[in-house]
């Protein structure tokens, strides 16, 4: 019932669409179910129906647009033997051109009509959209701890919990984070092309203004105190997270990490997740317990692998208030995801400071 009442919704360009419910099958040249987002009949179609995100331009032979769309993304518009696209160009009496696997470039939609352009391109958006949203994350927003101060902190921390609490269930030395990769992570990306990284680094750009009116123009002091877990019960905990908060008790950090995700969402580059971001950075994680590669993104709503929890119960009880210690963050990352810098912190695509 909550699924009718909530049903899964996609954002184009300001225009919400809603996503029926379809069975979800393993894909391998898989084919989507379009039949949620069938147009009306052709005749039927305003004949003053523009699209809003692309620009239709009349030729010789009728109406012609083009939209960028990564490579890797192209399989899901052509679909098994092409049956999706011949679907898409039957339903739209268009023609869809689509590159070449593995070549980078623009699809082009052609058609007698300026409305059956516009219905092409946005069935179009809204395939690139659902199956977009099944891509791995490859980068993030992040807000980098690995200040020497802060790692040794958290050295310190990892020891004395070993010390005491390593016959406690689960408790062990794989689950901690990687020093050099402390970090609270503001929101998340699914970039499929330079292009888009590109596109990316310049909202995050638009953003070092506004930023800086919040920061006036310096470094943030922040201290990394005490530890809190989220879910209902300490003896099954996944995560384990460090408390983040400014020094002055001001709400500066928390401002600046609303407006940044806030400008990304509306860019439709991300995804709104929470209704405000959650200032923490793992220490500890069951998902490294079985591959030390794994990255926590910091949201335990993702966090989807079968695991091992631990009992934190006296990890809480004996750390609540431990102090990792106090740094000025000055500046918040484009990190890309499975990479590492000459620092051992993620490889960054782009950054603006605080100063």
């Amino acid at each position: 019932m909550m699924e009718v009442l909530r049903p899964f919704l996609i954002n184009i360009n300001g225009r919400i669409y809603r996503r029926n419910i379809i069975k979800e099958e393993h894909y391998e040249e898989e084919q989507e179910d379009l039949s949620y987002m069938r147009p009306q009949d052709s005749e039927d179609c305003d004949a003053e129906e523009t699209c809003d995100s692309h620009c239709i331009e009349q030729t010789d032979k009728g109406f012609r647009c083009t939209i960028d769309v990564p490579s890797v993304l192209y399989k899901y518009i052509i679909g098994k033997k092409g049956d999706t696209r011949r679907r898409l160009e039957s339903d739209t009496k268009t023609s869809i051109s689509i590159p070449k696997q593995g070549m980078e470039g623009q699809i082009v939609i052609t058609g007698p009509q300026r409305a059956a352009v516009s219905s092409a391109v946005t069935r179009v958006e809204l395939l690139v959209e659902s199956f977009r949203r099944k891509q791995p994350i490859t980068h993030f927003l992040s807000l980098p701890l690995n200040n020497p101060k802060i790692q040794e902190g958290f050295l310190g921390f990892k020891e004395k919990v070993l010390e005491h609490c390593s016959q406690d269930h689960g408790v062990e030395e794989s689950i901690f984070q990687n020093p050099a990769k402390l970090h609270l992570t503001l929101g998340i990306l699914v970039l499929l092309s330079e292009t888009e990284v590109r596109k990316a680094c310049h909202h995050l750009q638009e953003c070092q203004n506004v930023i800086r009116d919040i920061t006036e123009g310096k470094p943030l002091p922040v201290e990394v105190t005490g530890i809190e877990y989220m879910n209902d019960d300490p003896s099954m905990v996944d995560v384990l997270y460090a408390k983040v908060n400014m020094k002055d008790s001001s709400d500066k950090l928390q401002v600046i990490a609303d407006r940044l995700v806030e400008h990304f969402v509306s860019a439709g580059m991300m995804v709104r997740e929470w209704d405000g971001v959650k200032l923490h950075g793992t220490v500890m994680n069951t998902l490294f317990r079985k591959d030390s590669t794994v990255e926590d993104l910091g949201g335990p709503g993702r966090q989807t692998n079968e695991r091992e929890a631990f009992d934190a119960r006296n990890i809480l009880k004996m750390f609540s208030t431990y102090h990792f210690g106090e740094f000025e963050l000055n500046g918040v990352q484009l990190s890309q995801r499975y990479s590492t810098d000459c620092t051992g912190y993620y490889t960054s695509a782009g950054i603006i400071s605080f100063s």
